[in-house]
C-alpha cells in the first residue's frame, strides 16, 4: 500500500514581509518603464512617408521617403521659420554648378551636381512632391523666376535647358532631399549666383538694368487669369493665406493639381535672396488653394504662385510687407 502523501501549506508572509515584496515588485517595473522611454528617446527618427514620394536613383521597390513638410496653427508663435538658399553649402551638401555663366536671351544647358558629405556627387534622393529636385531661378532684381525639373545622369550631374531673357546676376536654388547612407532623408536648399552675358558686357550685368520691386498688391494678372490672396502675413506667427483664381470674365476658375498639390509658393527676401517654399492643405478651402506661411522677418517680400489651370502651368508674382 502506497504511503500517504502529506500537502502542507505554505505559511503567509508576515505583513511587513508582504508589504516588502509588493515596493520592490513596483520598483522593478518602474526601472523597465524608465529604460523603455530613454530607449525610445534616444531611437533614431526616419524620415517619414508620404503618399507618392519615393526614391530617385535606387531600387524603385525601396521604401519611399520624403522630408517633413511644413504645418502651422493661427497665431502660432516660438517656431524657427526654415530660410535656405543663401549658400551654396549646408549641412555637408554642396551645390557645385558646372557653369557660371551663360549668354542672355538664347537657350543653354545648365549643369551642376551636389556633393554630399563624402566628397562625392550625391546619386541618391527623395521623390519630393513628385520630384527628386526642384530648380529655381531668379534675378537678384527678382524679375524672370522659374521653375524647373532638371534630369540626372547616374553619375549625379543634374542638367536642364535654360533661357535667361535679359543680362545679369541670377541666384540658382536647389530644393531637394538627399538620402545618406542609411536611407534617411535630408533636407537641404543650396544657392548659387551666376550671371547671364550679353550686350557687350563679359560679366553681363555692368550694362543691364535694375527692375525696381513692384510695389505691394494682393492682385496679380498672368496669361489672362486674375489672381488675388487674402490674408496677413506676420513675422514668425503662422497665418493663412488663401489665393483665388479668376478666368478674364469674373468666373471662378479651379485650379489644377500640380506637382501633388494645388499650387506652390516660393517667398524670396529681397535683402539676401533668402528662400522659402511652402505646399498648401491638400484640400480646397471654398475654392481658393490655403497656405500657412510665417514670414521670415519683416519688411518687403515677393511671393511667386504656382498652378495649374487646363494643363498649362501659370505663375503669379505678389510683393507683399511684412511688420
Amino acid at each position: 500500500m502506497a504511503a500517504a502523501v502529506r500537502w502542507t501549506p505554505v505559511p503567509d508572509p508576515a505583513p511587513g514581509r508582504r508589504l516588502a515584496i509588493r515596493r520592490l515588485a513596483m520598483g522593478a517595473v518602474g526601472v523597465v518603464i524608465v529604460l523603455a522611454a530613454v530607449l525610445l528617446v534616444r531611437a533614431p527618427v526616419p524620415a517619414t512617408s508620404a503618399p507618392g514620394a519615393g526614391v530617385a536613383g535606387t531600387d524603385p521597390e525601396a521604401a519611399p521617403h520624403t522630408h517633413v513638410g511644413m504645418a502651422g496653427m493661427v497665431g502660432m508663435t516660438g517656431a524657427a521659420v526654415p530660410i535656405g538658399g543663401t549658400a551654396a553649402s549646408a549641412g555637408g551638401y554642396t551645390f557645385v554648378p558646372a557653369v557660371t555663366s551663360l549668354a542672355a536671351g538664347e537657350p543653354g544647358t545648365f549643369r551642376f551636381h551636389i556633393q554630399g558629405p563624402d566628397g562625392r556627387a550625391v546619386t541618391r534622393f527623395a521623390i519630393v512632391q513628385d520630384r527628386p529636385l526642384h530648380l529655381v531661378v531668379v534675378r537678384h532684381d527678382l524679375t524672370g523666376f522659374q521653375h524647373l525639373h532638371p534630369t540626372m545622369a547616374p553619375d549625379g550631374t543634374w542638367s536642364v535647358t535654360l533661357t535667361l531673357a535679359v543680362p545679369g546676376t541670377y541666384r540658382a536654388y536647389a530644393d531637394f532631399s538627399a538620402l545618406d547612407a542609411k536611407g534617411n532623408a535630408v533636407a537641404a536648399v543650396l544657392g548659387v549666383d551666376f550671371t547671364a552675358a550679353g550686350n557687350g558686357n563679359a560679366a553681363g550685368n555692368g550694362s543691364s538694368s535694375t527692375a525696381p520691386l513692384p510695389p505691394p498688391s494682393t492682385v496679380d494678372t498672368v496669361d489672362g487669369l486674375t489672381v488675388s490672396y487674402v490674408g496677413t502675413p506676420r513675422s514668425g506667427v503662422t497665418e493663412p493665406l488663401l489665393f483665388s483664381i479668376r478666368s478674364a470674365d469674373g468666373r471662378p476658375v479651379t485650379p489644377e493639381p500640380y506637382l501633388g498639390t494645388y499650387g506652390h509658393l516660393v517667398v524670396l527676401r529681397p535683402s539676401d535672396l533668402g528662400y522659402l517654399h511652402v505646399h498648401p492643405e491638400p484640400q480646397l478651402s471654398g475654392g481658393a488653394v490655403k497656405f500657412w506661411l510665417a514670414a521670415p522677418g519683416t519688411g518687403d517680400f515677393r511671393v511667386y504662385l504656382d498652378f495649374q489651370v487646363a494643363g498649362v502651368v501659370h505663375t503669379a508674382a505678389f510683393t507683399i510687407t511684412v511688420t
